[in-house]
C-alpha cells in the first residue's frame, strides 16, 4: 500500500511516497482479523480482564509449542528478563554477562534487578555473543549469562551452555527476536534454565500491544516468577517477597493464541523473503549464518529472520538512496548500548568492543515481514543494485 506524509527514520524526515514499509503489520492483521476479532469478543464478554483463562491457555499452548513444562506471562519482555532474574537468585553487586549489540532493554533489565551489566564484544559472522569474550569477563561476581538471539539467529547455545555449566551460572535466553529459531535442531528458549520472549507488536510472534514470557522446566522457579509478576504475593493479599506488577493481561493471550498457531508459517514466509533478498542482491555484506565458512561446526541453525539485516561500509549513503527510491529502512542498532550517553558511567571507552562498534557503523535492516509481495521486495532489489551499480560499491563492509 503506497502512503504518502512524514516519517521519521534515525532522526530523517522522510517525506517521499514511501512504497516498501520496513515493518508493515497490516498485512498480518488482515489475514487473522476474523480469529481475532472472535478471540476479542471472546474476552470482552467473559469481563474477565486479568490473569484469568485466557492467560492460562496461552501460557499452555506457549509451554507445549517449547516442550516445556512452564510459560508465565508478564507485562513486557523487559519485565521477562529482569524476573527470570530475580526468581534465579541474581540482585544487587552480582554481575551479568550480556551484549552492547542489542536493544537497551536488555541491559536495562539486568540493572532492574539490581545486578552490573559486563558488556562483552559479538562473533563479527552472526552478531551474537561471542563465547570467548564471555568467557573471559567470567569471575567470582558472575551470577548469569544473558545471550542476546539477535535478528532470530540463534546465540552459539553450545559454547554458552559449557561456559555456565562450567562456572556454575545462570543461563538466561534472551529470545525476544527469536520465537520459532533452532539451535542444533532444538528451539531457542529451551537451553537456559529460564528464557525470556518480548510480544512487542512488531516481533515474530507479536501481541497488539505490549506483553512478554518467561518459560523454565522448573517448577520451582515458574512458582516464583508467577509470584514476582504479582506483587510477591502467593496468595492473594498475602505477600511473602518484594515483587512487582507485571501482568500479561486477557486480550494480549487471546489474541497471542490465535497468533501462535501461525507462528511456524509466518516464520517460513520471512525466511522465504531471506532466501529472494539473498539470491537478488549484489553490491553488500549479506547475513550469514554460524557454520557457514566455518567447518568444524557441526550444528544446525534455524534463523527465522525477526530482521534482515546487511552491511555495507557506506551504510548512510545506501540508506539515503534508499529512502529516496521509497523503501524504508531501519538501523538495529545504531549506538551500542555501552556508548549510549545514560550508559557512559559503565566505564567503556570508545574501541573497548571493537567488533560491535564496527558492525553498528554498517548496518541496515531492510523490510521484512509477512505480506511483502514480490513486487515490493523488486523495489528493494532494484534501489540497491542501482545504488550499487552507479556509486561502484560492490566492496560491501
Amino acid at each position: 500500500m503506497h502512503e504518502q506524509g512524514k516519517f521519521r527514520q534515525e532522526g530523517v524526515e522522510l517525506t517521499n511516497a514511501v512504497k516498501v514499509r520496513c515493518g508493515n503489520l497490516r498485512p498480518l492483521h488482515e489475514q487473522l482479523a476474523d480469529e481475532i476479532a472472535v478471540a476479542v469478543a471472546r474476552v470482552l464478554k467473559s469481563a474477565w480482564y486479568v490473569l484469568g483463562p485466557e492467560v492460562d491457555a496461552f501460557e499452555r499452548a506457549f509451554a507445549d509449542y517449547h516442550n516445556v513444562g512452564f510459560a508465565v506471562g508478564v507485562a513486557n519482555g523487559t519485565d521477562a528478563i529482569e524476573l527470570a532474574l530475580r526468581a534465579g537468585g541474581v540482585g544487587p553487586g552480582d554481575e551479568v554477562i550480556t551484549v552492547a549489540h542489542t536493544a537497551v532493554a536488555t541491559v536495562c533489565a539486568i540493572e532492574r534487578a539490581g545486578a552490573i551489566p559486563i558488556l562483552v564484544d559479538i562473533d563479527p559472522i552472526d552478531f551474537t555473543m561471542d563465547p570467548d569474550a564471555c568467557c573471559a569477563a567470567v569471575n567470582s561476581r558472575t551470577k548469569a549469562i544473558v545471550p542476546v538471539h539477535l535478528y532470530g539467529h540463534p546465540a552459539n547455545l553450545g559454547a554458552l551452555s559449557a561456559i555456565a555449566e562450567r562456572h556454575g551460572l545462570l543461563l538466561i535466553e534472551d529470545c525476544a527476536q527469536a520465537h520459532g529459531a533452532r539451535y542444533d535442531g532444538r528451539l531457542v528458549g529451551t537451553f537456559g534454565q529460564m528464557s525470556a520472549f518480548s510480544f512487542y507488536p512488531t516481533k515474530n510472534l507479536g501481541a497488539y500491544g505490549d506483553g512478554g514470557a518467561v518459560i523454565t522446566d522448573d517448577p520451582q522457579l515458574a512458582a516464583r516468577l508467577k509470584r514476582l509478576r504479582f506483587y510477591g504475593q502467593a496468595e492473594r493479599y498475602q505477600a511473602v517477597e518484594r515483587g512487582i506488577n507485571s501482568r500479561l493481561d486477557e486480550m494480549q493471550a487471546a489474541i497471542l493464541s490465535v497468533k501462535l498457531k501461525y507462528l511456524d508459517a509466518h516464520n517460513q514466509a520471512r525466511r522465504a523473503i531471506a532466501d529472494f533478498y539473498g539470491t537478488s542482491l549484489s553490491g553488500v555484506e549479506l547475513p550469514r549464518l554460524r557454520q557457514s565458512g566455518d567447518s568444524s561446526a557441526a550444528v544446525s541453525i534455524r534463523h527465522v529472520y525477526h530482521q534482515y539485516v546487511i552491511r555495507h561500509a557506506r551504510r548512510n549513503e545506501l540508506s539515503t538512496a534508499l529512502r529516496d527510491a521509497g523503501v524504508e529502512t531501519q538501523i538495529h542498532y545504531p549506538i551500542p548500548v555501552h556508548r549510549q550517553p545514560a550508559y557512559a558511567d559503565l566505564g567503556y571507552s570508545k574501541g573497548s568492543l571493537p567488533v560491535t562498534e564496527r558492525i553498528a557503523d554498517q548496518i541496515l535492516s531492510l523490510p521484512i515481514c509477512v505480506g511483502l509481495t514480490t513486487s515490493d521486495l523488486a523495489i528493494v532489489a532494484n534501489a540497491i543494485a542501482t545504488f550499487t551499480e552507479k556509486e561502484g560499491c560492490h566492496n560491501a563492509a
